[in-house]
């Protein structure tokens, strides 16, 4: 069934030479663990991108429940936990690969910092991967406000104070962030708004344009 389907498909839009380019690469020996010990660094990279994944796929799935307001967010999170099958379980997914990411992100850079594969030919790839860390950064700053509890509360109400505290741009920040003077509707709206939309959308962008670059220039040599 499946072979019909896909040849279908490869007689009109001929996806096969397309698939062949990428399952035949051929990936350099030093980043296959049977034959160096020390190729598992170069594991933190797709390890990212595998919880990556795991968080868009569990993120999607929360915006089914999610209300994104004062009155129904803290209950919809509640809901979602408790009368939703296997939502507990998505939900901690979702929470613990928020703090994971970070962690495999931070030592996929670090590998590629301490194996100088941010030189040439890779600087601008190694630009794009500082501004995923910085969105990634966003994702997590942005969903903490989402459940509406008093913890996530003052958390924002602190970050917002230190944005604030940002030369020149601070005021400005922090009014485009919270949507008033204070923590309120308008700061929960806009918060989902960046955490489910604008953020994403710039992720997938970077993301896109990380992988064209490895695809073109290879993986890194060895130390």
């Amino acid at each position: 069934m499946l072979q019909k389907i896909y040849d279908y498909v490869d007689e009109r839009l001929d996806i096969t030479p397309m698939w062949r380019d990428i399952a035949d690469h051929e990936v350099p020996e030093h980043v296959n663990p049977a034959h160096h010990f020390s190729a598992f660094i170069y594991c933190f990279g797709g390890l990212t991108f595998f919880v990556t994944v795991i968080q868009i796929l569990s993120g999607m799935f929360l915006t089914m429940y999610y209300v994104p307001d004062i009155v129904n967010a803290h209950a919809s999170v509640y809901f979602l936990q408790n009368d939703v099958a296997m939502g507990v379980i998505v939900r901690g997914m979702h929470h613990w690969g928020a703090s994971l990411v970070i962690v495999m992100m931070f030592l996929h850079t670090l590998r590629v910092f301490f194996t100088g594969s941010y030189k040439k030919p890779r600087e601008l790839n190694w630009v794009v991967g500082v501004l995923i860390f910085f969105v990634m950064l966003g994702l997590g700053l942005t969903g903490y406000l989402l459940p509406w509890d008093m913890k996530a509360y003052f958390a924002t109400v602190v970050t917002l104070q230190i944005a604030e505290s940002v030369p020149i741009i601070g005021d400005f920040t922090k009014a485009l962030l919270a949507g008033g003077e204070i923590v309120g509707a308008a700061t929960l709206t806009r918060f989902f708004a960046i955490h489910v939309f604008f953020l994403p959308a710039a992720l997938l962008g970077l993301l896109g344009a990380h992988f064209i670059m490895i695809r073109r220039q290879g993986i890194s040599g060895p130390l």
